[in-house]
């Protein structure tokens, strides 16, 4: 996989059911990681638990190449947890897929994880040198192992403990033989929403995997909470009260899937607001809109609206290219932005064009996108980014690169509008990407735009800030 990919990549998606009746919930939750496999196509897993035994499967790649119908008829149980994953820390490779499953005082225990510790390094240094063996290089191993050495008596006691080492995000789905449990970090940073069918309790980083399988959304999972869900029906406990909730603002400008509601936001609908004041901000004369596909659609038909610039669909995305794992040259680097990205020629050529945008990280892609645009004819090409400038790092669960190759942290907006070539490029700004999630600024983390980290970063990181 190229690590230089110029964009803010997905993290994980993590799924669980609970079922009173069923035990057929294999095929159920391979729609709901279906239904999140934007959020990670490295690897994808599903482990079921039939009351005596949890097992699993897992491999590399997209869920449609890693599950058949024979592999779904033989997970059989009625609890079952899943993952998809994109890789944040810890390596691509079979080892570090997920559901992790350990052995424990409480049985063996399944666990998908969403997000990133600051503070991973120092807890896996002391896990060793309490002579704890540690597989992976993931931080999901970590929280594991973190509960499966607690000394606590009950597995809600053992998340508690683990919960309050860890530091930084963290959306988790564990099972045990006869438990489903739902955690979401102590700052809310990457979301978990808990919804019902007739006879089962479902989990999801998305309500798009509630929506899939006809799941009736009943809430968010809260800050600081841990959901249990088992025969006697849910309950919820807080192990942390005070801290500031801080969810990720990135999952509305480019992370979540449009159709989610992310704590009672349409994704969507929030984009639209975001082009809608992107035409406010910066008006411009041009003879059409188009957004870079997917999520800088609902920002392009925002900006068309408030602006009366027609909205065209330019340029067109192959949505059968997947990921590229093997790119060894830049020639090949540069050959997959238009293997993935095509103009349709008659409608941009001649054409005074605004192009919309979620962000720019490297700024490498948009480049790209811009001299396909100038090949395919057109006039003018003013650049809008519905995201303020990318300028600190995520520490949270993003895969973002280093600040020295961000190119908003290292050169100004002009520098930037003539490394891309357009001609002007203008940004949302912070307060107005606030207003468009419509959630208040102090229960967002937007420490990627202005640095205020909500959890603070241990020396070893704050150098890179």
């Amino acid at each position: 996989m190229d690590k230089k990919e110029d964009k803010m990549r997905e993290f994980c998606g993590v799924y669980g059911i609970y079922s009173f009746e069923s035990d057929a919930l294999s095929k159920m939750i391979y729609f709901g990681l279906f239904a999140l496999q934007h959020r990670g196509q490295e690897s994808a897993g599903i482990a079921v638990s039939d009351d005596k035994r949890i097992k699993m499967h897992k491999g590399m790649g997209l869920c449609a190449v890693v599950f058949n119908e024979k592999i779904l008829n033989s997970l059989r149980g009625h609890i079952a947890c899943g993952h998809v994953r994109y890789s944040t820390t810890g390596s691509s490779s079979i080892k570090n897929a997920q559901p992790i499953v350990i052995d424990s005082q409480f049985g063996e225990i399944a666990l998908a994880h969403n997000g990133n510790l600051v503070n991973s390094h120092e807890i896996r240094k002391e896990l060793k040198a309490k002579g704890h063996v540690l597989r992976t290089t993931t931080d999901s191993e970590v929280l594991a192992v973190l509960i499966k050495s607690s000394g606590e008596r009950t597995i809600e006691k053992a998340v508690i403990s683990a919960c309050k080492k860890a530091k930084g995000a963290f959306s988790l789905v564990i099972m045990t033989k006869d438990k489903l449990i739902g955690v979401r970090d102590s700052n809310g940073i990457r979301p978990l929403c808990l919804g019902k069918t007739k006879d089962t309790y479902v989990l999801s980083s998305e309500t798009t995997g509630l929506d899939v399988i006809g799941a009736e959304f009943i809430r968010n999972v809260d800050n600081g909470e841990i959901v249990i869900v088992d025969k006697e029906g849910v309950k919820s406990v807080t192990y942390e009260h005070n801290a500031r909730k801080a969810l990720c603002a990135f999952e509305f400008i480019y992370l979540a899937r449009p159709d989610s509601v992310l704590d009672g936001r349409c994704v969507s609908e929030a984009r639209s607001i975001m082009g809608k004041f992107l035409a406010k901000e910066n008006k411009v004369d041009a003879d059409i809109i188009i957004g870079v596909p997917d999520s800088g659609i609902a920002a392009a038909i925002g900006y068309s609206q408030e602006s009366k610039i027609p909205y065209a669909e330019g340029l067109i995305k192959n949505r059968y290219i997947g990921r590229t794992f093997i790119q060894p040259t830049q020639a090949i680097r540069d050959l997959g932005v238009k293997l993935k990205l095509n103009p349709i020629r008659d409608i941009v050529r001649g054409k005074k064009i605004v192009v919309i945008d979620d962000s720019i990280v490297r700024g490498t892609t948009s480049r790209q996108i811009v001299r396909i645009l100038r090949d395919a004819g057109a006039r003018e090409i003013h650049m809008r980014i519905s995201s303020p400038p990318i300028i600190y790092p995520c520490y949270y669960g993003i895969d973002t690169p280093d600040r020295n190759e961000l190119i908003a942290a290292t050169t100004s907006i002009e520098g930037i509008r003539k490394f891309l070539e357009v001609d002007s490029l203008n940004y949302l700004s912070v307060d107005d990407l606030v207003k468009s999630i419509n959630i208040p600024k102090d229960s967002l983390c937007l420490a990627c735009l202005n640095g205020d980290y909500c959890v603070p970063l241990p020396e070893n990181k704050k150098k890179d800030v």
